[in-house]
């Protein structure tokens, strides 16, 4: 849906990139290799970004590194329809908010570093989380999506090592 909005390919892949996760920053040759697209589309695309002044940048020797500007009046709103695009608003409201013993909730796997994807991986951390009641509100989820949803459950003690090892969203904790 979100396509048909924002026609621009590289462009979605861009916003999907960075305004799903603050904390990311690319440099062009590595979004090349990611996105598998040439340089010069990517590099049009970033430069409107910026222009726009959606991304700021900075230099690390010769690589110039760009990320989100969340000061941008617009990062919550952009970044909210994003959410909503891959399904993220649904997974906190349906799954995360009513698991009992839940502490914590990552998104790992490729939505987690921008990537596109009809799958949503979740890190659920916890140390008594009933796996019955997560299928249970998985399954709905999923059809509410229209995305497949899958999950690893991690104690507090084994969470530390496992994110050490992944790319990872921290989308939801307890408050």
């Amino acid at each position: 849906m979100i396509e048909s909005l924002i026609t621009n390919k590289t462009r979605l892949k861009l916003l999907l990139k960075f305004f799903l996760n603050k904390e990311t920053t690319s440099y062009l040759r590595n979004l090349e290799n990611e996105f598998g697209e040439s340089s010069n589309a990517i590099r049009l695309e970033l430069n409107r970004l910026e222009k726009a002044d959606l991304l700021v940048s900075n230099f690390n020797g010769n690589r110039k590194y760009f990320r989100a500007n969340d000061n941008h009046p617009l990062y919550g709103e952009i970044n909210s329809i994003l959410q909503k695009t891959v399904g993220l608003d649904t997974v906190i409201e349906k799954i995360l908010k009513n698991v009992g013993d839940l502490n914590e909730a990552y998104l790992i796997g490729d939505l987690a570093i921008g990537k596109e994807s009809g799958i949503i991986d979740l890190l659920l951390v916890g140390d008594d989380i009933d796996t019955r009641f997560v299928v249970a509100l998985v399954t709905k989820a999923e059809k509410l999506v229209n995305k497949k949803i899958r999950y690893l459950i991690l104690s507090e003690n084994e969470k530390a090592d496992y994110l050490q090892k992944q790319n990872a969203l921290h989308i939801w904790s307890r408050e």
